[in-house]
């Protein structure tokens, strides 16, 4: 039997098993074939759009998105400008403006088909959410629900997205690109003839940036809420593009069923949702609330490209992608059809099945399983692929007697073994070098020139993986009776084993994940299959071909994989806070994703002469890279494109003693960087900011330091905020809190009362003194019932309605004897959209800010009493 080999009669002798290299100028072609493959597929396949349908041309187009209608409504919904919850323009112009276009829609509509309701909800109630106690008072939905004529059905399928904006931003991408494609479905849907079995209730919500407010207020309290059985939940966080699917269920395998079945244009991953579930996305949607407040199974969809202008003022009609429109639309009206159609709406519980697998391969298909069968995928894959390996190591001896091959087996293991080597120093080296560049303030270099990463993380990956097997082989060259192309097989067999173990570990720790790691096994088993098939029928070598072959669709699979991850992850990290890691969250996914592909195409290069040489381009490519992000060069932002994001706001602070005497009245911008570089302005903009010693006082005698802090990430951050003194702020109207009723219930437990005029943006903040105890209050109570420590963070939102904010605090004292104050009470009032109370100083600090820098800002003011 011939050896399942790269050379049939493989030499020992260090030259002669040189003299079967292939030349070395050979290297680069290998190497360039490789970058080809992924220039010329992965990146064209991320960005192929289908054309846009014009509304000239919808006759010949009946039942289909008209992408051009979608783009005509976006102009007129984004020239609106900033659409705050609150403002005239959210609660007037906005609502104006879809109103009208839905009355076009209504009229237009198949009256003989279809029933065409609105509804306009004003509601307020409380939930807790991130820590925080919120509440809200009037906010605004608009709902419309399209039903089938005569139909009995009680089962809904619901279509989310929210048309209010953050703060300075059009929204046009976040998410009112969303809201048109709603109602461009809307419309397709309501004049056509097809089949629709089961109404569907569109929700243009308007209170999704203050904290996913006005879902809540749809889903625990309109009349058609309950029967909503299912969800289509769209929203963004970048500037359109695909928009993947990135959680589903949880629990309903049926609904991505008919995604496979309908979406056109695939475009979703376990990975994202698993990822964005553990909280590696600093972001939220209204599907956490249609799941947590009513159960309500669905789909959660979001475009993610250009992150860099989320919540910006870039957030504009002309920098939304424009195959956006055609995309998703064609996408949503197709699952919107089946959805609505789908039989398991009826009753979905019926059909709550576990957990799903999904993942689309370069946008050309889909593929979903369940997770029972993921784990026997899993299972079965791992399981041959350590069959055919060591199967194929024995027939590496060229004889059938067992005792004879040991030697053989004795050479794998020992590579084995320098694999595990090898993979470990891979490792330690690349997140070494992430230590290095965070410990040097060399972060985030890749910001903008996002190629940074390549020679940062991914070069010494390569250079290691090539490497390892290069020094096995110096090593033992006069002592290897495997000869050079059976060694270089074997280090790819052992580093398959690995990546088995690892992934039958992952599935059986239940991270459904674990299925990128199986099709790494998978295609390499395949080709060790082949391989072995070819060696007993054919003359030739075909060894390298074949094994080439098998790993372009794990290579496409990665690379298209690695792609999408920091064209979404790297523009995330400049808010992910700073005390985010992203250096060391970039090298491990860099890491992760090369493990993958490199342990099985890295080590060809040891078949080139001066193998090591060519190993050691990496290592220089790295080093120059390393050397470039400690220059001018490796600066993370620019103008207008990939700004550094600051919440800079003009801020009053009055603090009271326990005899209600003011003690501290300081006013001044206070500053919170968002990202890993805090110190960027600190010899420019910032260079009046107080010391580090006054923020350590603060945050030391202060609840919450002190601050108007906006919300709990905030508090995790406070140790880089910078405060510069400044003249007072005006203000709209001054916090004004009263004690309205101080209730003995018994001998320790009193009851405040108490009436707030403020900012329609309130954050409250609660601290109980000594032992004393809050056991009830007017405020959401999950906080209290899950025995939650204090300080407290309650969290209220007004729109359109300046009446005061009534609530109330009890507190159990510790004892009844006791003297002094039960707690401390605060009040952060955040004035989001009052520019024309921007005082001269004011307007003048944000000016001095360079380009490169994008400050959120608004006035604030935070005052604190004793009780």
């Amino acid at each position: 039997m011939k050896l399942h080999s790269f050379d049939v009669n493989p030499d020992p002798k260090g030259d002669a098993a040189e003299s079967k290299k292939i030349n070395w100028y050979w290297a680069p072609v290998f190497c360039a074939f490789w970058f080809l493959l992924f220039y010329v597929t992965v990146i064209p396949s991320f960005f192929s759009y289908p054309e846009t349908l014009r509304i000239r041309d919808e006759k010949a187009h009946p039942d289909e998105f008209i992408g051009e209608r979608a783009q005509m409504q976006l102009l007129g919904l984004s020239s609106i400008g900033v659409k705050l919850t609150g403002t005239v323009e959210n609660e007037v112009h906005a609502l104006r403006f879809l109103l009208n276009e839905i009355e076009k829609i209504k009229s237009a509509s198949r009256q003989d088909l279809y029933d065409l309701e609105v509804d306009v909800q004003h509601s307020s109630g409380d939930f807790m959410l991130w820590g925080m106690a919120t509440s809200y008072h009037n906010v605004t939905n608009i709902i419309v629900k399209l039903s089938p004529k005569n139909t009995s059905s009680e089962s809904y399928l619901l279509v989310n997205s929210h048309y209010d904006s953050e703060v300075g931003s059009p929204a046009a991408a976040d998410a009112g690109v969303m809201i048109v494609v709603m109602l461009e479905v809307l419309r397709v849907i309501s004049i056509s003839e097809k089949e629709l079995k089961n109404p569907i209730v569109f929700l243009l919500n308007g209170a999704e940036e203050s904290n996913l407010l006005a879902a809540h207020g749809f889903i625990t309290q309109h009349k058609w809420a309950p029967n909503c059985k299912a969800l289509i939940n769209l929203d963004s966080t970048g500037s359109g593009g695909k928009e993947v699917l990135f959680q589903t269920g949880p629990d309903h395998p049926w609904l991505i069923k008919y995604y496979i079945k309908s979406a056109p244009h695939p475009f979703a991953t376990t990975l994202a949702e698993e990822l964005f579930q553990n909280n590696f996305v600093p972001s939220d949607t209204d599907f956490r609330i249609f799941r947590d407040h009513r159960g309500v199974p669905g789909l959660d969809m979001a475009h993610a490209l250009n992150g860099y202008i989320y919540h910006t003022k870039y957030d504009n009609f002309q920098n939304l992608e424009r195959g956006t429109y055609q995309t998703t639309g064609d996408n949503v009206l197709a699952l919107t059809w089946a959805l609505a159609n789908a039989e398991e709406l009826t009753n979905p519980e019926e059909h709550a099945e576990g957990h799903v697998v999904f993942y689309d391969f370069l946008g050309w298909f889909m593929v979903a399983y369940t997770e029972t069968t993921g784990i026997i995928i899993n299972s079965i894959v791992c399981c041959c692929a350590i069959i055919f390996i060591f199967l194929s190591v024995f027939l590496m001896s060229g004889t059938d007697e067992k005792d004879e091959a040991k030697p053989v087996y004795m050479q794998f293991f020992l590579i084995f073994g320098f694999q595990l080597l090898t993979v470990a120093v891979a490792v330690g080296l690349t997140i070494l070098i992430a230590i290095i560049v965070e410990a040097l303030s060399m972060t985030q270099s890749w910001y903008t020139q996002t190629w940074m990463i390549f020679g940062l993380y991914y070069c010494p990956m390569f250079f290691v993986l090539a490497l390892g097997p290069g020094l096995y082989i110096h090593w033992r060259k006069n002592k290897n009776t495997m000869g050079l192309n059976n060694t270089i097989a074997c280090f790819m067999h052992a580093h398959c084993l690995l990546l088995a173990v690892i992934c039958l570990t992952m599935t059986g720790l239940g991270i459904r994940s674990s299925f990128c790691v199986m099709i790494a096994v998978f295609f390499y088993t395949v080709s060790v299959i082949l391989n072995m098939a070819v060696d007993k029928f054919a003359k030739k070598d075909y060894y390298f071909v074949i094994h080439s072959l098998c790993q372009v669709m794990p290579f496409w699979f990665y690379t298209y994989l690695s792609f999408l991850f920091l064209t979404f992850f790297i523009p995330m990290q400049g808010r992910d806070g700073p005390t985010s890691r992203p250096e060391l969250l970039l090298s491990i996914f860099s890491i992760l994703c090369i493990l993958h592909f490199g342990g099985f195409i890295l080590p060809l290069l040891n078949k080139f002469r001066k193998s090591k040489t060519i190993s050691s381009i990496f290592a220089v490519i790295c080093v120059v890279f390393i050397i470039i992000a400690a220059t001018p060069a490796g600066f993370p932002y620019t103008k207008d494109v990939t700004p550094q994001r600051y919440y800079v706001l003009h801020t009053e602070r009055i603090i009271r003693d326990y005899a209600g005497l003011v003690v501290k009245n300081d006013t001044g911008f206070y500053i919170q960087p968002v990202d890993t570089r805090p110190y960027s302005l600190d010899d420019t903009t910032l260079k009046d900011a107080l010391p580090q010693s006054w923020t350590d006082e603060q945050c030391a005698s202060e609840t919450f330091c002190g601050l108007p802090l906006y919300n709990t990430r905030w508090m995790d951050w406070k140790n880089s905020m910078k405060w510069v003194p400044a003249s007072r702020p005006n203000f709209v109207i001054a916090t004004d809190l009263k004690l309205t009723s101080k209730t003995y219930i018994n001998d320790t437990h009193v009851n405040y009362s108490f009436s707030l005029r403020s900012a329609d943006r309130a954050v409250i903040y609660i601290d109980p003194h000594n032992k004393n105890k809050i056991v009830d209050w007017s405020f959401n109570r999950v906080m209290l019932d899950e025995g939650d420590k204090p300080p407290y963070f309650a969290y209220h939102v007004y729109s359109m309605d300046d009446t005061p904010f009534q609530f109330w605090i009890q507190v159990e004292r510790e004892s009844a004897t006791q003297e002094g104050p039960s707690f401390r009470l605060g009040v952060g009032a955040h004035f989001l959209y009052h520019s024309h109370t921007y005082t001269q100083e004011y307007k003048n600090f944000l000016s001095s800010f360079p380009d490169w820098v994008y400050p959120t800002k608004w006035v604030a003011s935070f005052e604190s009493w004793h009780f």
